[in-house]
């Protein structure tokens, strides 16, 4: 039924203009406004990154908005040290979770791929992940 529909993903921030800034300028996606459709008025705003592999996310302004507790966005590298050493000089900090040995800089190693999560300013987990050692 939907083989041939282009599926997309979203998820809520508390402030789209915090959440756009952090997106666009710190992590470096690219970025665009949505206006919202009729019976959507309420909602605080829409935004949609654009990641690679002509893949879209939706973004929106929810006031009761609560960061979900999983990781909702995975960006696979090819040098986990780099990529998290890149996040940390930008201003960004590595979460440390309880059942994960982690490094110095925050990375989980040998239990599968390398992986260290982050936070977006609405609290939302994100994750860099190395592939392809």
């Amino acid at each position: 039924m939907f083989r041939d529909t282009k599926a997309f993903s979203g998820f809520s921030v508390d402030d789209l203009a915090r959440a756009r800034a952090f997106y666009a300028d710190t992590l470096g996606l690219q970025v665009s406004e949505m206006e919202a459709t009729e019976g959507m008025e309420d909602m605080g705003g829409l935004m949609t990154l654009h990641l690679a592999g002509d893949c879209d996310v939706v973004v929106y302004e929810k006031a009761d908005h609560t960061p979900a507790s999983f990781t909702i966005l995975n960006f696979p590298v090819d040098d986990i040290d780099a990529a998290v050493d890149e996040l940390v000089r930008r201003g960004v900090s590595m979460e440390r979770y309880d059942g994960f040995d982690q490094d110095e800089k925050g990375v989980a190693r040998g239990i599968g791929p390398s992986i260290a999560w982050f936070t977006d300013p609405a609290g939302n987990v994100l994750s860099v992940l190395e592939i392809g050692q």
